[in-house]
């Protein structure tokens, strides 16, 4: 299998601190028409493996780590980690990249930072995937995922963390043990003997400290956003997601840009984007008219 090119940007943190980002990059590095995929909140850039190998022919495939996340920095100040500063980073990522044609696959929090980035006046992303999120986040699944994050374990083996992983991401579907293993494999690094996830655990103080009126905020902040999209957008779900219900999606086809929906049978929160099924819909999408 083709291996991707590691790079780095440096980008400046709203604690006025330097950090660097990482992206892994598939296809040419002249290509003008570039393809930006970011992942979840807890995972990395490799995710995108498979989709970045199907799109190389066609684009530059650019998928960064997330500060906090894989080979990115961590940062001193954990209340850094929060969208707008994401937003802020892929600034710096585009100015590296150049694209002359610019499209975006976020899955979960990586659509949060592509809807922020999309809205921005004069924003480059012509096309938008949004992977199973949208303005309204469920209550049901932050719990969720409140329940896990920032616990810094310690696993005795990589096997033993694979299938820790495969616990608590019961809603990415159905995976042969194989496949599971590559989506895990860049999730870990050895330590003391061991292996341990490769996030900041301090990722989960901000998420914490969201107090309710915070959240509304929030919401109605990402609703005007999405409402000023005027760019193709898909709409990718789980038809189990706990993160983004029908009712929000249903009202994400009927505002702002209209997505297109697609839902995808046997998975929640959210699909991964490697079963042909689904790289298909992203593909067909991201090269129609």
């Amino acid at each position: 299998m083709e291996q991707p090119r590691l790079n780095h940007v440096q980008c400046l943190g709203l604690d006025r601190r330097l950090h660097r980002m990482a992206y892994w990059e598939w296809g040419d590095a002249a290509n003008p028409r570039v393809l930006v995929c970011v992942h979840g909140l807890t995972r990395q850039g490799r995710d995108f493996d498979e989709l970045a190998q199907a799109m190389a022919g066609e684009y530059r495939v650019v998928c960064p780590d997330v500060m906090g996340r894989g080979e990115s920095d961590r940062l001193s100040d954990p209340m850094g980690y929060a969208i707008p500063a994401y937003v802020a980073d892929m600034v710096t990522l585009l100015a590296r990249l150049n694209a002359e044609t610019l499209h975006w696959v976020g899955t979960s929090m990586g659509g949060l930072i592509g809807l922020g980035l999309s809205a921005l006046p004069g924003s480059p992303v012509q096309k938008l995937v949004l992977n199973d999120v949208g303005p309204v986040i469920e209550a049901a699944s932050l719990q969720r995922i409140g329940s896990y994050l920032g616990q810094n374990m310690d696993f005795t083996s990589f096997e033993e963390g694979a299938d820790y992983l495969k616990t608590i991401s019961a809603g990415f579907g159905t995976h042969s043990r194989e496949r599971w293993h590559a989506l895990s494999r860049p999730m870990f690094r050895q330590a003391g003997g061991g292996f341990r996830l490769h996030y900041d655990p301090q990722l989960a103080v901000s998420l914490r400290g969201i107090t309710a009126d915070q959240a509304s905020a929030g919401e109605a902040a990402l609703w005007y956003a999405y409402d000023s999209l005027k760019i193709p957008t898909l709409l990718l779900r789980g038809a189990d997601s706990d993160l983004l219900s029908p009712a929000t999606a249903k009202a994400m086809t009927e505002r702002g840009p209209k997505a297109r929906l697609q839902e995808f049978a046997d998975v929640g929160h959210a699909p991964m984007l490697v079963d042909p099924e689904q790289i298909s819909v992203v593909r067909e999408f991201l090269l129609g008219p």
